[in-house]
């Protein structure tokens, strides 16, 4: 059995970092994660938020909607908009209803793609009694041998033969 190259995805221990060039690198890799969750969130719920993250620097790094500052006015309980603030009410209720619809869309794309792969899965599979059939040859004609050649003679008279048969049958049933 061959040892794993890595250690792969673990949970760490929660608490501080103490190497400081780790902590940045740790910051830099987690906040685009905390952003999308944010906006996963908001998606799925419709929910305001507001996120304020401070790096070791002490650069400011912001996501808000439908802005921050609406978020913030919202929570200090301060009913005037910022006027920084111009979304709109009517643009609001416009964009929840189009992510909303985009929302509908994606997961009928899902159920689409759920089902194509259960179709593809079937087809796939072999079909019973093809076991029984010799295997397809892939040598072209001219490259066989005599024997070779003798042996795909008979099959083909077979295949003559059951075609017939078939034919007999449903012309057969079909007058009958």
């Amino acid at each position: 059995m061959v040892a794993k190259k890595t250690r792969g995805r673990q949970n760490i221990e929660m608490k501080k970092i103490e190497n400081e060039d780790d902590r940045m690198m740790t910051f830099s890799k987690r906040r685009p994660g905390i952003y999308k969750k944010a906006c996963e969130l908001v998606t799925l719920t419709g929910a305001e938020i507001g996120i304020v993250l401070f790096s070791l620097s002490g650069k400011p790094f912001t996501f808000g909607h439908p802005s921050l500052e609406a978020v913030a006015n919202r929570f200090l309980g301060s009913n005037q908009q910022h006027p920084n603030d111009n979304t709109h009410p009517l643009v609001e209720v416009h964009l929840r209803v189009r992510i909303n619809e985009l929302n509908q869309q994606h997961n009928e794309l899902l159920r689409q793609l759920d089902k194509e792969k259960a179709r593809e899965k079937i087809l796939t599979q072999p079909r019973k009694g093809k076991e029984t059939q010799p295997p397809r040859r892939e040598t072209p004609v001219d490259e066989l041998n005599h024997q070779e050649l003798l042996q795909m003679d008979a099959a083909v008279d077979d295949l003559h033969k059951t075609f017939l048969a078939k034919l007999k049958e449903k012309t057969v049933a079909a007058s009958s």
